[in-house]
């Protein structure tokens, strides 16, 4: 099942976009050293314009959720150890 946004509701496009990736970082959908979707796809599936999903992933990044690599795209953070 495809979850999406609600492009009716009071929250932000991008907040909603930003909380449906930590989500799935959060359950494992999407997994540590791997791609997030790509701009496009994010675009497309969420029917969400370029700016919208540019303003969630920075928010990701910001909370350290995502890294973005110059040329390779963004990707899941590594996990971290757990704290001794």
């Amino acid at each position: 099942m495809l979850v999406t946004i609600d492009h009716d509701g009071p929250t932000p496009l991008y907040r909603q976009l930003a909380d449906l990736l930590r989500a799935q970082i959060a359950d494992g959908t999407l997994t540590p050293n791997r791609p997030i979707p790509t701009e496009q796809r994010l675009m497309h599936e969420h029917e969400v314009g370029r700016d919208t999903v540019r303003k969630a992933i920075a928010i990701l990044r910001e909370e350290g959720l995502v890294i973005a690599i110059r040329g390779r795209g963004t990707f899941v953070a590594p996990e971290k150890p757990p704290e001794q």
